[in-house]
């Protein structure tokens, strides 16, 4: 994370392996291919998304082994107190301007990830969210805007786009509102 608290495009998959361990322990070969498959789904291929490795985590404290240790088949690895806090700290991070393939990984992993925050803190992270969703808007209408005479195709791709992000905004706000945000059945404490 940078200074102002927004995630950079690496921390993606810290993320990815520190919620995924926060919902239970999982085996080294398990987490790298669950992280690799769910990123590779939302954002596509990407050198962005190479940097954190499992064994890095856990020199930094952040997981560590139990039952065996990390070269062995039966470890399993699991979140420390220190990684905890880290995925607390990631999940309340800002996501960074403008839109791209990486914010929506981090837009499906903070959705992912929601239930292990708090209800009132899921709910400012789904209005956080929304209100990043608004900037995208606002910059989309007024590209659309300074283009009118542009190309058809092109208008109609920005006009695409904007009800797009409109539609991920009313759903933020609704979800934001809902007090039947749903408690994670697999959360631990």
């Amino acid at each position: 994370m940078n200074r102002v608290q927004s995630l950079f495009p690496a921390e993606a998959l810290r993320l990815a392996a520190l919620g995924m361990l926060a919902e239970n322990p999982r085996g080294y070969g398990e987490l790298a291919a669950e992280i690799s498959e769910f990123a590779s789904h939302v954002a596509g291929p990407s050198l962005d998304l190479l940097g954190t490795s499992i064994e890095l985590l856990r020199y930094e404290g952040l997981i560590e082994a139990i039952g065996g240790g990390i070269a062995e088949e039966a470890a399993l690895l699991d979140l420390t107190a220190t990684g905890r806090a880290a995925l607390s700290q990631l999940l309340r991070a800002s996501l960074a301007a403008p839109a791209s393939q990486i914010n929506r990984l981090f837009v499906a992993l903070k959705l992912r990830f929601l239930p292990l925050l708090p209800e009132r803190e899921r709910r400012r992270q789904l209005g956080l969210i929304a209100a990043w969703y608004r900037t995208e808007h606002e910059r989309v209408v007024a590209l659309r805007g300074r283009h009118a005479e542009s190309a058809p195709e092109f208008l109609v791709w920005l006009d695409h786009e904007a009800a797009q992000i409109r539609a991920h905004i009313d759903w933020l706000d609704e979800a934001a509102r809902d007090d039947e945000v749903a408690e994670a059945p697999v959360a631990r404490a």
